[in-house]
């Protein structure tokens, strides 16, 4: 997966917008104005991605590609590395998970305004 797949899997899914909050090198997909998936265009090889805390001990345990956020809480986000050895499913997968880990958290209130 590059950097453009990664951007079409994301704006798919429902209430995602993207943008560059903090810098024109990190691209930020949000979902109902919460960050999910940050990524820096340079080098353009990893992202972030928010994880259940149980399950980023198990990944990274289980593969060399995942380690602890990069400047993010180490708990709760992981960073992806997209050389290769993971497969586009197993990468889709990890966004679809960062993604639910937000939108379960919304407000009812929230949800329903962006028809989640």
């Amino acid at each position: 997966m590059n950097v453009e797949e990664l951007r079409d899997y994301c704006l798919e899914k429902p209430a995602v917008t993207e943008g560059f909050p903090f810098d024109d090198n990190v691209l930020v997909f949000k979902v109902a104005g919460k960050i999910f998936l940050l990524i820096p265009l340079e080098p353009g090889n990893r992202f972030n991605v928010k994880c259940d805390p149980e399950l980023a001990i198990q990944l990274r345990e289980q593969y060399t590609e995942v380690q602890p956020g990069f400047h993010m809480n180490k708990a709760q986000w992981n960073t992806v590395f997209m050389d290769g050895s993971l497969t586009n499913k197993q990468l889709q997968e990890m966004i679809d998970h960062s993604y639910n880990e937000v939108v379960k958290k919304l407000t009812k209130k929230l949800k329903a305004e962006f028809g989640l």
